[in-house]
């Protein structure tokens, strides 16, 4: 890793979950910026918070987390997400509009940040609004080109909050691609990658949009990354499950930090998985990891 491109960077939504029992910090950049960090990376959180309780309440809590962060105050509240469970003990999710992660600036100091980034790790759904969109594609495009540098796209499709036109212009400027295996059913559909099996539509968004890797994540059947020249799989470790919350970042967040400090796409992988299902075992998102996952990475 080059001395002046040194940052890893979350970007995207910075809310609040708000569940029957209370509320909880969401959104991925900050759950992926924090397990990058652990590996003694430095990283930072990417997005924006309203002047309001809430929005203080989230950068008090990257502080006391020890979370570098460039997250201004915005004229816009802070985003929440409405969780609701119906009888059956599904949940349901309302994530609010017209809120600050909605309007993320791009700012020279940004830009200055970009440039000096090894890994970014973005989503589709803070790019649901213009102004934010354009700050996540004008901040990928000021990031340097080259071996080691990472540009993460790891689609979240929720509700309606993504079309055609954003997923094929995130596809066209990352080089890692992150999807699950519903994601990737419904990017298949939408792309017209009929008639081929999981691993056939992977290999053909591989080749279509020039891709270093494909990360593909099934749930309790595995996980496979696509390269052109080889697949990795890992199988789910059984865990005792105390929830899910931020397992797939974690997962994004080892995997990164192993390519960077000079493991092979097969160890990151490893960890990931590993990593990832210890975080099945805690409760929230920013578990403190073991001393012996983090130094696998070394």
């Amino acid at each position: 890793m080059e001395a002046d491109r040194k940052y890893v960077v979350g970007i995207g939504e910075a809310l609040w979950d708000v569940l029957p029992e209370g509320k909880k910090i969401g959104g991925a950049p900050a759950n992926f910026a924090y397990h990058v960090s652990q590996f003694g990376l430095e990283s930072r959180v990417v997005s924006a918070v309203g002047d309001d309780a809430l929005g203080e309440e989230i950068l008090t809590n990257f502080r006391e987390k020890n979370l570098q962060c460039m997250v201004p105050k915005v004229a816009f509240p802070t985003g929440t997400v409405q969780v609701t469970v119906d009888a059956a003990g599904v949940p349901c999710y309302d994530i609010m509009q017209g809120v600050a992660w909605d309007n993320i600036p791009f700012t020279e100091e940004l830009a200055k940040l970009a440039g000096q980034t090894c890994a970014v790790c973005f989503g589709s759904l803070a790019q649901r609004s213009e102004v934010s969109h354009n700050t996540i594609q004008s901040f990928l495009d000021a990031m340097s080109d080259g071996d080691g540098i990472y540009r993460i796209f790891d689609i979240n499709l929720r509700q309606d909050f993504y079309n055609r036109e954003i997923l094929c212009e995130s596809l066209e400027k990352c080089n890692v691609l992150k999807i699950n295996d519903e994601e990737l059913s419904i990017v298949g559909r939408m792309f017209g990658y009929t008639g081929q099996d999981m691993r056939e539509t992977c290999m053909k968004l591989l080749e279509d949009y020039g891709l270093k890797m494909l990360i593909l994540t099934c749930g309790v059947a595995g996980s496979h990354v696509f390269t052109r020249d080889s697949v990795s799989f890992r199988e789910t470790p059984k865990v005792s499950v105390a929830d899910t919350v931020g397992a797939g970042d974690s997962f994004t967040g080892a995997f990164i930090a192993a390519l960077l400090k000079g493991k092979t796409v097969e160890d990151a992988h490893g960890l990931a998985v590993d990593v990832s299902a210890y975080v099945c075992t805690q409760s929230g998102a920013m578990p403190v990891l073991p001393a012996s996952l983090v130094r696998r990475a070394e």
